[in-house]
């Protein structure tokens, strides 16, 4: 894959990824069980009467499935995937076992840095969807870019 320089990057730009990743349950609660232990990411019944009325996998989970697809995509940053933080996180639709998660990309803004000349931020909408095409997280990041060395 191709890196890309800050001066690669422009708004409107797109990147997805043929990857898919399917949630397994008993990842699904292991994952829960270490970093998010709630009973509705951990138990069936408890989930069942549950706000998700079934078992959901943490959205935290997903935002770690999202970074693994999204680093498979053609969104190859010179210097890797660095966030500089959200403006926006959102999971709009619980994430099942079994569902089939994809990801796509949108550049929204390209900036250089007026403090280090050397790099830039790339504001970039990340949307992962299920296997329906459901968006299960939609997410509105800044990226630190390095520029390309003259």
């Amino acid at each position: 894959m191709t890196v890309l320089y800050l001066e690669d990057f422009t708004p409107g730009q797109r990147f997805a990824g043929g990857t898919r990743i399917r949630i397994e349950s008993e990842r699904a609660k292991a994952f829960a069980a270490e970093f998010d232990p709630q009973p509705f990411h951990l138990d069936e019944g408890a989930a069942s009467v549950s706000i998700f009325r079934g078992l959901a996998a943490s959205g935290w989970h997903t935002a770690a499935v999202t970074m693994r697809l999204l680093v498979e995509t053609e969104f190859q940053p010179a210097g890797g995937i660095v966030g500089a933080g959200f403006e926006e996180l959102r999971w709009p639709t619980p994430v099942r076992p079994g569902d089939e998660l994809r990801v796509e990309g949108e550049v929204l803004e390209v900036r250089p840095s007026k403090s280090r000349p050397e790099q830039g931020v790339v504001k970039m909408r990340t949307s992962t969807f299920n296997q329906w095409g459901e968006a299960v997280q939609v997410s509105v990041g800044n990226l630190i870019v390095q520029r390309r060395p003259s």
